[in-house]
């Protein structure tokens, strides 16, 4: 087995220096794209730009390259690691120096990763998170993915080592113990991006195109793209039928691309997802672009989510989404299992939760929560007609004719899917319109429990009940205030009266 000697200070791989050099010209390039875009557009047309020709751009690129990888190599040699018995010791800073200490006992997770410029040079990045921050404290950007395993390993004590690390260096009986439980089909990644709820990937689509049209919207329209469709279409704009037709275009154009966008998603994130059960952990293993490799450890997990929806039912696909504490919010995607069976879940939900249970006798909120429905469904048609309005006109008020009964359908489903359960040990809240949502969550690892109450609630005598762990809020909406306080004090006597610990 090989072995590496982490106790003295020791630099990543100098192939660090490429993945530096990659990460720091990307935000940099990112965050004056467009000025790039407007400045490159504005030279195209007048050949110059006060007195700026292109030899100076080229000459002040090259000094950009350079100052960057100057700036990679002194960060280089300036990041040095090393463990002792109890912490693992960071030295970074070129100008100012930093000195990280972590304790292991406060390591929250430790996962490797590998974007497609690190597989081409075939290095991986270490992730080192704490339960004390919303972000990945500590990454180390190139390390051979043997080192990277052994640095994971030495990270914990020896008793929980055998655990987190997957079982990589363990004994040959444990390593006949690990075996994949899950393994994703090409099929099941495509019903699974086919089946998805696509008004997300449509709300990104649109953020993007209406904030490039804001940015270039001189240059659109130079090009004339709206006159040139017109030509195409031959539609009478003045008639209701070519105004009808024109829209029903765009939003099958929408409708089509937003299905596009999200099986390419789905298939980028999650290609080749495997999950690997272990004795007491649970491995996740995905990416195309961006591998990556964690362990899931019971005592860590603060809350469980899945997810489904009608047409995922038909298929049989469900998703698990595991939320540990203070996970970075860009890694969270990485927590998450799709394309599963109602047995599979059920399974993992065993490992992870022992001996969870959901009776059929379910409580249900007070039929005031259809009100609270109706009230977004409300706000949002209101919005919806405003922007119709404004892109089509009077001819967009025939949106209201599909928005009406999606209302209604939006309270209905909203309200028989919202329930909630609580026994002496977890606490299980279900809710979702167009999605299917159950979030589970263990008593004993609630960090906080508050009762929220406006004033036209008080005046009706109801109350919500906002749950906080770690990782996340989980809220029992609109219950009887009786009711309310009953939860209150009953979780709030269980967790102080518990003595295990939440992570």
């Amino acid at each position: 087995m090989e072995t590496a000697d982490f106790s003295h200070p020791s630099r990543q791989s100098a192939k660090g220096i490429i993945i530096i050099f990659a990460f720091n010209a990307f935000k940099f390039f990112k965050k004056f794209f467009v000025l790039f875009i407007a400045f490159g557009l504005s030279l195209a047309k007048k050949k110059s730009f006060a007195h700026i020709n292109k030899t100076v751009i080229v000459i002040s690129l090259v000094a950009i390259v350079i100052g960057l990888l100057v700036f990679a190599i002194l960060k280089y040699l300036h990041f040095r690691f090393h463990i002792n018995q109890d912490d693992f010791h960071l030295s970074t800073g070129i100008f100012n120096k930093d000195n990280t200490i972590i304790s292991k006992s406060k390591i929250q997770n430790v996962y490797i990763k590998q974007n497609f410029l690190q597989q081409l040079i075939n290095v991986v990045s270490l992730n080192i998170e704490t339960a004390g921050d919303n972000k990945s404290e500590i990454e180390i950007h190139a390390l051979d993915k043997p080192t990277a395993l052994l640095l994971k390993r030495e990270l914990f004590d020896q008793q929980e080592s055998n655990i987190l690390s997957g079982n990589i260096t363990g004994s040959s009986e444990q390593e006949q113990q690990k075996q994949v439980f899950f393994k994703v089909s090409p099929k099941r990644l495509l019903l699974e991006g086919v089946s998805q709820n696509h008004l997300k990937s449509f709300a990104i689509i649109a953020s993007f195109v209406f904030g490039l049209y804001y940015e270039f919207k001189d240059y659109v329209k130079d090009l004339k793209i709206r006159e040139r469709i017109e030509a195409i279409a031959e539609f009478d704009e003045t008639t209701l039928l070519g105004i009808f037709l024109t829209n029903v275009i765009i939003v099958l154009f929408a409708v089509l691309f937003s299905l596009l966008f999200s099986v390419i998603k789905t298939f980028v994130t999650n290609f080749d997802l495997e999950v690997v059960e272990n004795q007491k952990t649970i491995e996740i293993n995905k990416g195309l672009l961006n591998k990556v490799s964690l362990s899931l450890t019971p005592s860590r997990i603060q809350n469980i989510v899945i997810k489904t929806n009608r047409i995922k039912q038909y298929f049989g696909l469900h998703t698990m989404s595991v939320n540990q504490a203070m996970v970075s919010a860009k890694q969270k995607k990485n927590f998450v299992i799709i394309a599963l069976e109602k047995s599979q879940v059920d399974h993992l939900i065993d490992k992870i939760l022992k001996h969870y249970t959901l009776d059929s006798d379910v409580d249900k909120p007070t039929q005031y929560y259809k009100r609270i429905l109706a009230l977004k469904i409300l706000v949002t048609a209101l919005l919806v007609n405003m922007v119709a309005f404004f892109i089509f006109g009077n001819g967009a008020l025939w949106v209201n004719a599909f928005l009406l009964p999606l209302a209604i359908l939006y309270v209905y489903f909203g309200y028989k899917k919202a329930y909630y359960h609580i026994n002496d040990r977890f606490v299980t809240v279900g809710g979702g319109v167009i999605d299917t949502t159950t979030n589970i969550l263990e008593i004993h690892k609630i960090q906080a429990v508050k009762l929220r109450q406006s004033i036209f609630q008080k005046r009706r005598q109801i109350a919500s009940v906002i749950i906080t762990t770690a990782s996340k809020s989980v809220k029992i909406p609109y219950v009887k205030e009786n009711d309310a306080k009953s939860i209150y004090n009953f979780l709030l006597f269980k967790v102080e009266s518990e003595d295990k610990d939440w992570m």
